[in-house]
This record gives C-alpha cells, sequence and structure tokens, in this order.
C-alpha cells in the first residue's frame, strides 16, 4: 500500500522538485498532495489520511510553526519533516518542540533526503504495528477510544468523562484503580513481546483498560495495581527487552483518571536515572526535594567562557552542573530545569550571537532538547558534553577568524560609500558574511558605539556640511544625507543639535558673513 506524502512549501518548484526527487527513487512508494501554505495543508489532513509531511517553516498566511501547533490538535498526525533556510534557527527550534521527526536545510540535498526517507519509512513502520500488530479485542476498542478521548481532551469536563467512562462499561473507574504507563526498550523485538505479554494478561483480567497516548505510549488502567507486577513477571525474561512502567498512586473516581495518567508519566521519567527496567511508583518519588536550587550562576560561567580555550574548566562546571548526586535526590523537575537552561543560556546564545555554524550541530542540539531522546543520564551527559566541545571549538574558530577586526573596517567603508541609501544592519552584516548579533555585539566594541547611532552620525554629518555650503532645499538635503523623510530628518537633526535644520543653516551663514 502507498504512503500518502503531503509536500507544504509556499514555492511551486520546490514543491514540484521534491516530487520529481522522490519519485525517481522510490517510484512506486508514494501519493502526493500538495499545499502552499498552512492552511491549506490542514484543510487536505482534515479531508484524507497523511502518513507523512514535509513542510516549509516560512510560509505565507499560515507558517509551519503554527501549523505544527495545529497538528497537536488532530487525534491522527503525520510524522513530520520541516525544511528551513540557515536563517530560521529560532523556527527551527520551536518545530523541534513540537516533535517534528527530522530538520533539513535548503538547498536540499538528494542523499540527505533518501536518507530522511528511509529513517521516515521505519518510524512509520514501527507506528503501523503499534495499530495492528496488537490491536485490542473488539469489546475493547469502545474502552480505548474513550480512555484515549479524556487523556488527551483536557477541555472534557467532569461530566463528559464520566458519560463517556460509562458508556464504554467502565464505570468501576469510580472505585479504585492505578494507571500504568508501559513504555519499551529493545527495538521491535521488545516491543512485540510487551504487547504480546499484555495482550496475554489481560485476556485473564476482569477490570481493565488500555489505549495508546500522544507518543504512542501505552496507557493501561487497572483495578488491582498488581496486575502490573504480574504484566512484569510475564514479559521480564525477553533477552532484549527491559520493560519500564511508571505507575500512579492509588486513584478514585472517574474524574480523577487524568491526574493518575500525569502521575504515570511523572514517574516513567525517573527510568533516565535507573537504568534497567521495571516499575518506578510515583508514590517513590514524590518525597524528593523539590526546592533544589538551580546553579545558574554556574551555568552562566560556562556561557561566558565559551570559546575562550579553557575547556577542562567549562567541563568541570559541567560535572558541578549536572553531579548526579544532587539530580538523584532532587525532584525530576530540578534535572529538567538545568536541561532547559542550559539550552537557553549556553547553546541558544551561541546560536543568537554566532549564527548555527552546521546542520551537525543542530542535530545535536536538536537531540539534547529532549530527555526522551536518552535511555540513561550517562547518555544525556555525554550528549551535553560533546554538543559543549563542538560549540565551544566553533566559536573560537570565529573569534578567532575576526580578531584583527578587518571585516569592521571592511564595514566601516561600506557604511561611508552607501550612507546615504537604504542601509540597516542587516545589510552590512550580509555584506561581510557575520551573523547579525555577531555584528552588532563587534561593531560596537570596535567604534565604541552601536550600529545606529554611528549611521545616524554619520547622516548627519553630511547633512550639516550640505546646509552649510549649499542653497538646497531641506527635504533634498534630508534625502542626500540618507535619511527616509523630511520629518524625521527634522526631528533626528533637532534630537541633536538643540535647533532646526533651518536654524542651523541661518547662523552658520551669519558667522560666516562676519562684521561688516
Amino acid at each position: 500500500m502507498k504512503r500518502r506524502l503531503l509536500i507544504a512549501d509556499d514555492e511551486k518548484n520546490i514543491r514540484v522538485g521534491l516530487k520529481a526527487m522522490i519519485e525517481r527513487q522510490y517510484p512506486a512508494r508514494y501519493e502526493f498532495s500538495f499545499a502552499d501554505n498552512g492552511a491549506e495543508a490542514l484543510a487536505v489532513l482534515a479531508r484524507e489520511s497523511v502518513d507523512l509531511m514535509i513542510t516549509d517553516i516560512r510560509m505565507p498566511v499560515m507558517d509551519g510553526i503554527e501549523l505544527m501547533e495545529r497538528l497537536q490538535e488532530l487525534p491522527e498526525r503525520p510524522a513530520v519533516v520541516i525544511l528551513s533556510g540557515y536563517d530560521d534557527f529560532p523556527y527551527a527550534k520551536a518545530a523541534i518542540r513540537y516533535q517534528a521527526k527530522e530538520y533539513m536545510l535548503k538547498p536540499i540535498v538528494r542523499e540527505e533526503l533518501f536518507s530522511v526517507l528511509e529513517r521516515m519509512e521505519t518510524e512509520l513502520g514501527r507506528r503501523s504495528e503499534q495499530r495492528g500488530g496488537s490491536a485490542p479485542l473488539p469489546a475493547a476498542r469502545a474502552a480505548a477510544d474513550q480512555l484515549a478521548y479524556v487523556l488527551l481532551q483536557e477541555s472534557a469536563d467532569e461530566r463528559e468523562i464520566r458519560e463517556r467512562l460509562a458508556q464504554a462499561g467502565l464505570e468501576w473507574l469510580d472505585g479504585e484503580y492505578a494507571v500504568g504507563l508501559l513504555k519499551e526498550t529493545g527495538g521491535d523485538s521488545g516491543r512485540q513481546a510487551m504487547l504480546s505479554g499484555l495482550d496475554r494478561l489481560l485476556e485473564g483480567e476482569a477490570f481493565w483498560g488500555r489505549c495508546q497516548d500522544r507518543e504512542g505510549l501505552t496507557v493501561v488502567v487497572a483495578r488491582d495495581p498488581a496486575f502490573f507486577a504480574r504484566l512484569l513477571e510475564r514479559i521480564a525474561g525477553h533477552a532484549l527487552f527491559q520493560p519500564r512502567i511508571g505507575l500512579s498512586s492509588r486513584i478514585k473516581g472517574m474524574e480523577r483518571l487524568r491526574l493518575a495518567y500525569s502521575q504515570a508519566r511523572q514517574a516513567l521519567k525517573y527510568f533516565l536515572l535507573h537504568a534497567e527496567g521495571g516499575i518506578v511508583a510515583y508514590d517513590s518519588i514524590r518525597s524528593l526535594d523539590s526546592g533544589c536550587p538551580v546553579p545558574e550562576d554556574k551555568i552562566r560561567k560556562i556561557s561566558n567562557l565559551m570559546g575562550s580555550n579553557r575547556l577542562p574548566e567549562m567541563k568541570r562546571l559541567l560535572q558541578q552542573v549536572l553531579d548526579i548526586r544532587t539530580i538523584a535526590r532532587c525532584e525530576i523537575g530540578y534535572l529538567e530545569t538545568v536541561g532547559r537552561k542550559l539550552n537557553e543560556e549556553v547553546f541558544d546564545r551561541v546560536f543568537r550571537s554566532y549564527g548555527e555554524e552546521s546542520i551537525e550541530i543542530l542535530k545535536l542540539y536538536k537531540q539534547a532538547g529532549h530527555f526522551d531522546n536518552f535511555a540513561r543520564f550517562h547518555d544525556y551527559y555525554r550528549h551535553v558534553e560533546q554538543l559543549m566541545e563542538r560549540l565551544d571549538e566553533y566559536v573560537g574558530r570565529v573569534r578567532s577568524a575576526h580578531a584583527e577586526r578587518t571585516d569592521m573596517q571592511k564595514a566601516l567603508e561600506y557604511i561611508h560609500e552607501h550612507f546615504q541609501q537604504d542601509l540597516n544592519m542587516a545589510v552590512v552584516s550580509n555584506y561581510i558574511s557575520l551573523n547579525y548579533t555577531y555584528f552588532s555585539q563587534a561593531f560596537k566594541e570596535y567604534t565604541g558605539e552601536s550600529f545606529s547611532a554611528y549611521l545616524r552620525k554619520l547622516r548627519l554629518a553630511k547633512a550639516k556640511e550640505l546646509l552649510e555650503h549649499t542653497e538646497l532645499k531641506v527635504y533634498e538635503i534630508s534625502s542626500q544625507a540618507g535619511f527616509d523623510c523630511v520629518k524625521h530628518f527634522t526631528r533626528v537633526f533637532k534630537e541633536a543639535e538643540g535647533i532646526s535644520p533651518l536654524e542651523y543653516r541661518s547662523r552658520r551663514q551669519f558667522r560666516g558673513r562676519g562684521p561688516s
């Protein structure tokens, strides 16, 4: 059966070019749909089932980020590949937050495109197995649908929750129960082992329900919490499989189902610190310290040391920031906050100041942004350390390349030659091939003033020269000095000199004549 592939891009030649490349490589794999903005893509998704979507970030009407946000509302979402240019890094970060599966830079490289499509085919294959390889029994499908609705639709009120669960035969949820969130390891083999063991065990249980959440994890609700220990015993002997179960507290009442699910999700996060499989119960982690102070000063020092050839000192600071002894005694939100601060204060700052060096660094950043990408804390730590090393090397290279500031002299020459035109910092930074933010900082260090102040002073000097030595009208002088309109010129001139341009001309000409 062919996959349905939606290509969303406002440039027709890109849509056509992508289709041609893909069809030549995979002549019978895909059926294509197209959209030239996010709104059109949503319309396509509303009327037909789409397996895979390749979307640009910058599009009119609705851009790719809003499209990604709106996708979260859909019960069935395609796997998403993001396209962007080099200047779209802030947008790319947002796409990563919305769980885009892949990220490609324009212009598209054929080999990279085909590699991405192969990885997506593997991902889609896993999705199909989850949906069809071990589907709920027919009698349980209604319960699965209603459970998924209640867990994922936060707008559902208590009355609606009770009605839906009662119609699905889940009235027993008014008594006590527990929610388990199951995550398999060991690839396809592990997944099949878990689902097979779960199905066999459920056949002998009277009070249970099962569904999938947004991340494709299996949610099981059972009246007897001991059910999860029995499940673990049944499937734990698989050689390549370490089952992981996040288990809620014992909860009572239908209306508290989402609370129990939230507890199970929280408990599942702790497997980052416990690499082996098993059960982490919410009751065992709820007493951890929730007030651990975040080492913001050390994170700031790491950021300030970037590119300074002091990598050993940075690594020592990272060891202190990610000290496993502190992390083990603190509630998991502490580690999540530390991870977010590292992203924002260290990695994001490099990208803002210097631009991203390469797609390889961007991919490292993408993975570091989500703890779900790591099976063990050690893997996360090593990944962050590797990203820090790469960025430190990159920042050092950039600083070294511009140490003599020949680039700033080149920028000044360009400004003096073109200040009478429509000139801004983006134009000049592009001219000397420097990141916009880094150029702003470097320019101020070199000249002692901001770009806008320097340009304004240069234009005012030209205006005063013309006022003193020509008979040009004020609007003509305004234009020749590079101001966008005479009103703006007059206001800026008066703020700088304390008098209007005409008063300035009158005084200068009077001085020039001297006493008779």
